[in-house]
Order: structure tokens, then sequence, then C-alpha cells
């Protein structure tokens, strides 16, 4: 749910006398550029001699921008309370239909290679936003989403941790991927748009994957021993499925919520709680 329909630049002023700040670019109608594209920014303020701050990169869904992004101030907020710069980045118009999306899949020809995009997203905000390349959390929502999948099978060491909400394979789903991984895969449990179990795209020959096939491709790539779950949690918002019997250095987790194709408010200091326990913040100045 986006609970940010009134804000607008002057909110974003109002709130960076409160220790939100930008730099030369970034904010809402002033999206900074690299080679492949553009992004758009939101960070806490910086004074020389602090730490490099870790960073959230989000992708928004199909027909979205990283404007609209940062407008979701139930996501934007909380990251950068917490001490996080948080990306939006935008995605290019595919398809006759003019709207915004990303190439994720081997075999899709249209668009630009986001890997290398978002490779340099993070170089620039590295000295534009004083972030910390090794402490980089990549999030995405539907199509976004997906996007995160691929990138977590493609490079799976290039990101410090994935946190996909309601996107995930498409058919037909990768057997294998480049490494283990950490991710935290959140879905809304009546889900119709991207349901669990996948479903077709009309008369496309296009079939989004079936989230528990694609959460057993990580189980065997993270050697985890058991199919089930070693640990449940439904004491709170999110009922989590844990694997924990997996090889160290990775984690996979399952959120399910009772709502459906959305992100939650409660979702974001979910996923920060949940990342920090995977790469505990850095205390040296960098």
């Amino acid at each position: 749910m986006n609970r940010a329909a009134g804000f607008s630049l002057a909110a974003l002023i109002s709130l960076s006398a409160s220790g939100f700040a930008y730099a030369e670019c970034g904010g809402l109608n002033d999206p900074c550029s690299v080679k492949s594209g553009t992004y758009h920014a939101m960070a806490p303020a910086w004074k020389v001699g602090d730490s490099a701050r870790p960073l959230v990169v989000h992708f928004h869904g199909a027909g979205g921008s990283g404007s609209g992004v940062l407008e979701e101030t139930q996501m934007s907020e909380p990251s950068v309370a917490a001490g996080y710069v948080f990306i939006g980045p935008n995605g290019l118009q595919r398809g006759g239909n003019g709207r915004s999306g990303w190439k994720f899949r081997a075999q899709d020809t249209e668009g630009r290679d986001e890997l290398m995009f978002i490779r340099e997203v993070i170089e620039d905000a590295r000295t534009r936003f004083h972030v910390d390349p090794s402490r980089v959390l990549l999030t995405g929502f539907s199509i976004g989403g997906s996007l995160v999948w691929y990138l977590a099978c493609r490079a799976p060491n290039e990101f410090a941790a994935y946190a996909p909400v309601s996107g995930g394979f498409w058919e037909p789903q990768p057997k294998t991927c480049a490494g283990p991984i950490k991710m935290l895969h959140t879905h809304g449990w009546v889900d119709r748009t991207v349901p669990l179990e996948g479903r077709p795209l009309g008369q496309t020959g296009l079939r989004q994957g079936d989230i528990f096939e694609g959460l057993q491709t990580w189980r065997s790539i993270n050697g985890c021993a058991n199919i089930r779950p070693d640990e449940f949690d439904t004491s709170g918002f999110f009922w989590k499925r844990r694997w924990t019997s997996c090889a160290p250095g990775t984690s996979l987790e399952l959120a399910l919520h009772k709502g459906s194709h959305e992100v939650p408010d409660e979702w974001m200091p979910m996923a920060l709680q949940w990342f920090e326990r995977q790469s505990p913040r850095a205390t040296a100045a960098r």
C-alpha cells in the first residue's frame, strides 16, 4: 500500500531539515545519470569523516519509476531513518505500450544489460552518496522482484543480499545458478497478479514461474539438507519459513502475508532487520 499520495518535492525539502539530504541530483524531478540510465535517491545527512553507508536498491514494478519508488514512503523513510541510502533506478520503456520495465531473462533480446546498469548506479552512488558497495541490499517489487531473482542467479556474490517482493523466476525456470545466495522472499497469500503458483499471461506465450519451484532451486544451490523449512515463525505480521540446514554463509527465508499484490507497510523494517543479521554493519570509516 502506498501511503504517499500527498508526497511532494516540498515534503522532501521538509524532510531534509530533519536529517534527510540530497546531493546535486537524485530528487523526484532531478534524477542522477549514468551511462546506461538514470536513478533517484534519498539519503541520510553525511559529513566528512562519517563511515560509508549501506544501500538499499529497489526496482519498481511494470510501468513504475524510480521517483515513484521514493514516494513509497513506507519503504524509503524507514531505510533512510536507519542510516541507509535508498535508491530507485528507472527501468526503460519496453515493447509497444510505452510502459517501463526490466530485461531479466537470458532469452530476452530487447533492452539493456541490467547488471551493468546497476553496477554503474552503485559506482556513481559510492562517491555521490558515500555508500559502501559491499553492503548493498537488492530489492524489487513484482517484475522488479523477478529482476532481483535473476540478478541473484547470475551474480550471487555481486551484492550482499537479495529481498524480492511478489516476483520470481519465469518459465522456463533456471535449473542452476552461479552460486549460493542470501535471500528473503516476500509474497502475498492472495496475490492474483503474480500467484505463488505462477500463471500464463494471456496469449503472449509467457508464463510466470512457481515460487515454490524456484525456492527448490535455491535450496539445491544453497546446499540445504532439508526440503521442508527448518524453522517456522507465525508470531508476527509475516508468517516465515526458514531453511537453516544449508551451507555456511547462505540464507533462505520465505515471508508470507495475508495481502495481495503489494508491498506491506511492515515489509521494509522487517527486511532491514533480516539484512542486518546477514551483513553486520561495519564500524570503521571507509
